[in-house]
């Protein structure tokens, strides 16, 4: 069998899948994110132990299947400062960590983010490593001293599930801010600009286009050839078979990731989102990953009182249009990132009365998602087919609801993608031949209905004004 594990923002997951792509078993275990103050962190022992709790449940369950190959994702951004032997050195920086949004305001005034994005194509924001170890080297100099990298997620369960001498990235998740997309090297330039030379060491080195070794026993059974990387957003790219260009990916995750396959670098128009390299060089993800989706969702049916078994029912009781309810769904305590950069933007419930009902927020809550997302894909240069996978993607009138609100089918990929984007991305470094197009076939087609998407296409228009006012308000 073939195993992928996926290291997510607030659940860890290992999937197992035979050589046709048919998922097997999953194992899944909650990690706690700890929020408090605009500072969200992650205990990375807590993550690891997770990581070999599934992995150890998953290879039980199926023991008499021997493990073929293993790939690895996880979340991106943040940072997770380690040491030399891979242990923390204090708990992981998320990348929705807000701690560093005054920098970065500060850097939008001054023109470095817009600088950072001409030659890298990522326009930063709070939660990625350019102002979080600005951050760290202002308030926490010491823990910085005391590591030996920093690096990500996935990198740090990589390393001590291999045992590898030092930590190792791919070039997905240097894509932000330090990679030149071109060389695919970092760019030290931006290093200087963000005033991190100093801290050049900490970065860790590429493994391009992935690292590949071998585990020493932990969850894994020793010697399992193991491939660290691409990270969650393009394995699960991966996962649901969007390689063209033009094709297209919704995630409906905690954050609500949107990828456009490209060949083609454009580093003007307004610095947004990031260009995320790939294992093929002269390829890109256009990347537009929003803050927040599912978790502004959470947000809004726990203040409700109202469970996720509910969502499909009350979505279908709400009317389109939700009887004038509004959410703009910019939940993030570090503002908002795609497809524009806005540290100080917060959420807003407009058309709220005493006969509004939960039905009603929780629908606009999902439409204002679904505006958002068609806001990224259109700035993501879409013009191909759409997937979506994702949480989000088990609730079928939510889907429905987007295929409306996007006007487009919308081809739905179940089951852990990240995971199998990761055993794809495994089998590619170590030559196993898979058949991709029966590991990415999508289980349905949900198709638009016209007049609803007529309705929506007024709405998302609608959406655009009230975002513009919120923006203003924003900086003010």
């Amino acid at each position: 069998m073939f195993v992928g594990i996926d290291v997510g923002t607030s659940l860890v997951k290992a999937a197992a899948f035979d050589r046709g792509g048919r998922e097997l078993a999953v194992e899944a275990r909650p990690v706690r994110l700890d929020v408090r103050h605009g500072a969200v962190e992650q205990d990375m022992r807590e993550v690891y132990a997770a990581v070999g709790g599934v992995l150890g449940a998953l290879t039980g369950r199926l023991a008499g299947e021997p493990v073929e190959l293993a790939g690895l994702t996880g979340q991106g951004d943040g940072v997770w400062l380690v040491d030399a032997a891979g242990r923390p050195v204090r708990p992981a920086l998320s990348w929705m960590d807000g701690r560093a949004h005054e920098l970065v305001d500060r850097w939008l005034a001054d023109g470095t983010v817009e600088a950072v994005f001409r030659r890298t194509g990522s326009a930063m924001f709070p939660g990625c490593p350019g102002p979080l170890l600005a951050w760290l080297d202002a308030h926490e100099p010491e823990a910085l001293d005391a590591a030996d990298a920093a690096v990500f997620c996935k990198d740090m369960v990589f390393q001590r599930l291999t045992g590898a001498e030092r930590a190792v990235t791919d070039v997905s998740d240097a894509s932000m801010p330090f990679l030149d997309p071109r060389t695919r090297a970092y760019d030290d330039t931006v290093v200087e600009l963000l005033g991190l030379a100093h801290r050049r060491r900490l970065l860790p080195p590429i493994g391009d286009p992935v690292a590949t070794g071998e585990a020493c026993g932990e969850g894994l059974p020793a010697g399992t050839p193991l491939a660290n990387g691409p990270y969650d957003l393009p394995a699960c790219a991966l996962g649901a078979g969007v390689t063209a260009p033009g094709d297209g990916l919704l995630i409906l995750g905690t954050c609500l990731a949107s990828l456009v396959a490209t060949t083609e670098l454009d580093l003007t128009g307004e610095p947004a989102g990031l260009y995320i390299s790939t294992d093929r060089p002269g390829h890109w993800l256009r990347a537009m990953p929003a803050m927040v989706g599912t978790a502004a969702l959470d947000w809004v049916l726990r203040t409700t009182g109202t469970r996720h078994e509910e969502l499909d029912g009350l979505l279908v009781s709400a009317p389109p249009g939700a009887h004038g309810v509004r959410v703009l769904p910019y939940f993030a305590p570090s503002g908002e990132r795609a497809p524009f950069v806005e540290p100080g933007l917060r959420a807003e419930l407009l058309g709220v009365s005493l006969e509004s009902t939960p039905a009603q927020l929780v629908r606009a809550t999902c439409e204002g998602i679904g505006y958002a997302a068609r806001h990224c894909l259109a700035a993501a240069g879409l013009t191909g087919s759409l997937a979506v996978c994702g949480g989000g993607a088990r609730s079928p009138a939510w889907v429905g609801l987007l295929a409306d609100v996007l006007g487009r089918p919308l081809r739905v990929v179940d089951g852990e993608v990240g995971a199998r984007g990761a055993v794809l991305a495994a089998a590619e470094r170590y030559g196993v031949p898979l058949d991709a197009g029966r590991w990415t076939r999508p289980a349905r087609i949900v198709e638009p209905d016209p007049d609803r998407a007529a309705f929506y296409t007024k709405g998302f228009a609608e959406h655009l004004e009230l975002l513009a006012a919120a923006r203003e308000r924003a900086r003010r």
